[in-house]
């Protein structure tokens, strides 16, 4: 099979296929921002996993396990992975997989894992968001900050984003979000104070002031650290006076049951709007496997809105 390799497509062998596994013929990739730390080596895949980059694709199963239910041969599948997508074929714990409603493209498809597990993970599950809260997600025009609009207007929450241009403000606005902040003209603390959940990707660098944003029994949820900076200062008496908690996430590195309970807990909650076509992710771009550079160089300058996809 083809694949992209450090820095171009080769023809490596196929994956072996367990008894607990799909074999997937990769139609469409999503890019994450994982992916670049990869190729950069600064995020290494863990151990076990394929060190081709690409955590999430969609397309058709190809063959299926000796112990895998509900899965036949040509059904259309989208799955969570930990490495591999970029390939024209992939191996993934069946317990990682979803099926594609006729809603949603291969395009799509592919765009929806990571993201949308991601938010449901961090928010919905660890942060425990309910009906009636008010949430900021930075990097509201992001793959994971279009997830998160997304899911959380569907559940009854207030939505507050964080964006660096008028631009991509208005388009949140645009995509659901009740209140769009460029964070390079407006201190988000002033105009998102009191919100009860904040979802950062930055980091260290925003900690303390997130924390400052947060309500008495708000929650922080940090899953990344763009922002460069590893440590940050904090008033630990002011966290315990407003009872704040501070969690952080990875989901690359969970083991295959845990996935598996997170994918099955997601079409528990999302499934009918999923099936309706009312959970979807917004394509920015769809290149050619070929344009791989390309699509991280787009990735690496934040001038997408949305997802952006690879097609074989």
């Amino acid at each position: 099979m083809k694949a992209f390799v450090v820095d171009r497509i080769a023809d490596v062998d196929a994956p072996p296929l367990g008894p607990h596994d799909l074999r997937i013929a990769v139609h469409a990739a999503g890019v994450n921002r994982a992916d670049l730390l990869q190729s950069q080596g600064l995020y290494p895949p863990p151990a076990g996993a394929s060190e081709i980059l690409g955590l999430e694709c969609a397309g058709i199963v190809r063959e299926a396990g000796e112990h895998v239910l509900g899965w036949a041969r040509g059904d259309r599948v989208m799955a969570l992975l930990a490495g591999g997508g970029y390939a024209q074929e992939v191996v993934v714990d069946a317990g990682s997989a979803m099926h594609v409603p006729p809603a949603l493209s291969d395009e799509e498809a592919a765009a929806i894992p990571e993201v949308f597990l991601t938010v449901f993970l961090t928010l919905f599950q660890l942060a425990r968001i309910e009906e009636g809260e008010s949430v900021l997600i930075h990097g509201g025009g992001s793959g994971i900050g279009t997830a998160a609009i997304t899911l959380c207007k569907l559940a009854g929450m207030r939505v507050l984003v964080t964006a660096g241009s008028d631009e991509k403000c208005a388009r949140c606005i645009e995509h659901g979000a009740d209140v769009a902040i460029n964070y390079k003209s407006e201190d988000f603390v002033e105009r998102a104070k009191g919100v009860n959940v904040i979802l950062d990707h930055i980091g260290a660098s925003y900690l303390p002031r997130n924390l400052q944003a947060l309500a008495a029994g708000g929650r922080v949820v940090l899953i990344g650290s763009m922002g460069g900076v590893r440590t940050a200062e904090i008033d630990v008496t002011a966290i315990l006076g407003k009872r704040q908690q501070i969690i952080g996430s990875t989901l690359r590195s969970r083991p295959v049951h845990e996935k598996a309970a997170l994918v099955a807990s997601f079409l528990e909650r999302f499934g009918d709007p999923l099936r309706e076509g009312r959970v979807r992710p917004v394509v920015s771009e769809v290149m050619g496997f070929d344009r791989v550079a390309d699509a991280h160089r787009l990735m690496a300058s934040s001038e997408h809105f949305g997802k952006i996809v690879l097609r074989w």
